[in-house]
């Protein structure tokens, strides 16, 4: 990896119009903080972001399944070996349950090690009669309603690098040094079968794997795969400022990567085709995703793939729907078609949270189970329908026992939510949605 980003390759955005952007008081110090990560080493290689791309060209053809999940908004105080571990054994125990019982290769892909930004609707947030800055996530502000904590601070950069880098490191330990060894299928659950019911069906799978694993040793088949995982790295590339400081030139090829993480994704409130978010996102060789809400054109849909896949190259380009149980019947199909009709093999995956928020009485923003559930059957119908494949599913999730989301198999009541909400913006599923929605999941593709 060379170091050097050049202005004609990484930095043509800065000329166009760039949404959803802090405003530093400080002009300079942000300068010298861009300086100084445009010298610290690259977070990912080159080389990862081509087996992700190559990974998702399997999911773009039908090969295999999109895992995608992870907090909504990492918080530098959460970075402890604790907090990552939950997350990753949630993600492992939905992707065993939906490789086993889907029978289907599942590509794993963590929001995770960079999303600490977040768009918001409003620059400020009004209470008690006072307004400041809406809290934009750790890399830009503090959450705590002061003042001093929403001024954005250019060096919450670096902390976001650093964070990200630990993270990071930890995953890859827990991923390869026999913590993501499938016998470990029951370890991962050990403190949970007991209280939930999506607990104790996932032991019940746990032990067909155990059983399936004893008889391959038998016949002497005992696969390296089965001892470690790949996993990726994604979040949203949101701060282009952060994200050009973390390209890189890759020596192999000469062309640009985006350092900061295997995959990055351009948000539904930053998708402006003639935006500095899809300009930057066009030149550089990471895996693309773009949120697609319920207003998307089948022109814009197409202008993306023109833009953003010239080449036609499956795994280039995700399209991430997030449509709302409600309208994903209604809106997804004709943008399949069209796409699919004009000859590119994207993957198609829907994120079933971002469209069916609500807020309950008790003033919390919250989704219901149901409604979650829902908008992934209406993907899986459309699909269906359409014979095209359902590529996958990202979800905001934890792998702590939070009451944000209302529902779910161990029900959680409107009235519960006070108890452990601990989100620092939207409300994320807790392990035994998560283990809810992937058995489900499993069964609907089961049923393609």
């Amino acid at each position: 990896m060379n170091a050097n980003t050049s202005v004609a390759g990484g930095n043509t955005w800065r000329d166009l119009p760039a949404a959803q952007q802090p405003e530093y008081p400080d002009s300079e110090a942000l300068r010298d903080v861009l300086a100084d990560l445009a010298s610290y080493p690259p977070l990912v290689f080159a080389g990862e972001c081509d087996q992700l791309r190559a990974r998702m060209g399997a999911v773009a053809k039908g090969e295999a399944f999109l895992l995608q999940g992870g907090d909504c908004a990492e918080a530098f105080d959460a970075v402890s070996a604790e907090h990552i571990r939950a997350k990753l054994k949630t993600l492992l125990q939905m992707s065993a349950v939906l490789t086993y019982a889907a029978s289907v290769p599942v590509v794993k892909v963590g929001r995770i090690a960079g999303q600490y930004s977040k768009p918001r609707s409003k620059p400020t947030e009004t209470r008690d009669g006072v307004t400041l800055p809406t809290y934009r996530g750790d890399s830009v502000n503090g959450f705590p309603f002061t003042e001093e904590a929403r001024i954005p601070d250019p060096q919450r950069l670096k902390q976001m690098y650093h964070a990200s880098a630990s993270t990071l490191n930890l995953v890859r330990a827990f991923t390869t040094g026999g913590y993501a060894d499938l016998r470990q299928v029951h370890a991962w659950n050990q403190d949970f079968v007991k209280s939930s019911p999506a607990g104790q069906r996932y032991e019940a799978l746990a032990r067909e794997i155990d059983n399936a694993l004893n008889f391959m040793k038998a016949c002497g088949t005992d696969p390296a795969e089965f001892k470690a995982v790949e996993f990726f790295s994604s979040h949203e590339g949101l701060l282009l400022d952060y994200e050009s400081a973390l390209t890189r030139t890759d020596s192999r090829t000469g062309e640009l990567y985006d350092t900061s993480g295997h995959m990055v994704w351009i948000g539904e409130r930053t998708r402006q085709m003639d935006g500095a978010h899809i300009e930057f996102a066009s030149k550089i060789r990471n895996p693309i995703g773009i949120k697609l809400g319920p207003t998307t054109t089948v022109d814009e849909a197409l202008g993306y793939v023109d833009r953003l896949d010239p080449e036609r190259e499956p795994g280039r380009l995700t399209f991430i729907v997030r449509m709302g149980a409600d309208k994903v019947r209604d809106k997804l199909p004709e943008l399949v078609e069209k796409v699919t009709a004009s000859g590119a093999t994207v993957a198609w995956v829907t994120d079933p949270m971002h469209g069916n928020t609500f807020e309950a009485a008790s003033g919390h923003k919250t989704r219901r189970f149901d409604d979650v559930l829902d908008e992934v059957k209406g993907f899986f119908e459309v699909h269906k329908e359409l014979g095209t494949h359902p590529g996958g599913i990202h979800v905001e999730l934890t792998g702590d026992d939070v009451t944000e989301c209302v529902g779910g198999g161990h029900e959680i009541f409107v009235d519960d939510l006070h108890q452990r909400y601990e989100t620092a913006c939207d409300p994320r599923l807790n392990r035994s949605q998560s283990l809810d929605l992937a058995f489900l999941v499993a069964e609907m593709y089961r049923a393609q």
